[in-house]
């Protein structure tokens, strides 16, 4: 009886969707009472429903396949969010050891809010920002407002990508972990 949003990565990430739709389709189906999708793209173009056809191997048609929304974040459209918190500078200070010292809004697509329960579903592989991709980034930068997610790309630019990339725990990560909590769904 539940509504579920189903967080799924965008064309630029390989992971066997049209297997991952099925199977959600298949368990969730007549469980929930909504069972909709929202394509994590940070800041990439939106996906036309011709390539969302492609992605998740159903025909879609202005974004709705098999009687599911398809939603693509939007993140140049100021009215797609809701702002949960701030993390404060001194959080910040401490997170990045003094490389950056700054308030973050943290502030996500708010479709999150008007459903129960979210799952993020999406690959996990080295990334040259966050250390690894999967779990919290899809919320931060997938769906996530332009100034978290241009925050963690230039905390992890500081950095390096070589200091980064397939590093577990990141300065970048701790901020996405933080940014996460603030998120009751």
């Amino acid at each position: 009886g539940r509504r579920v949003l189903v967080l799924i990565p965008d064309g630029t990430r390989t992971m066997p969707m049209p297997l991952m739709f099925d199977v959600l389709e298949r368990e969730l189906t007549g469980r929930v009472s909504a069972l909709d999708y929202l394509v994590a793209l940070g800041t990439h173009m939106p996906m036309t429903d011709a390539q969302l056809t492609m992605h998740v191997g159903r025909p879609v048609i202005n974004g709705v396949a098999a009687g599911r929304n398809i939603f693509n974040h939007r993140w140049d459209d100021p009215s797609a969010f809701v702002t949960m918190g701030t993390i404060p500078a001194s959080d910040i200070s401490a997170i990045t050891d003094g490389k950056l010292s700054q308030d973050v809004p943290v502030a996500l697509n708010r479709l999150v809010t008007e459903y129960d329960h979210i799952l993020i579903c999406g690959p996990v592989f080295p990334h040259e920002v966050a250390g690894f991709s999967g779990g919290a980034k899809y919320l931060f930068p997938g769906i996530a407002a332009p100034s978290i997610i241009h925050f963690t790309h230039w905390l992890g630019a500081l950095i390096t990508s070589y200091e980064i990339i397939g590093t577990i725990d990141t300065p970048v990560r701790a901020v996405i972990d933080r940014a996460a909590a603030f998120l009751d769904t």
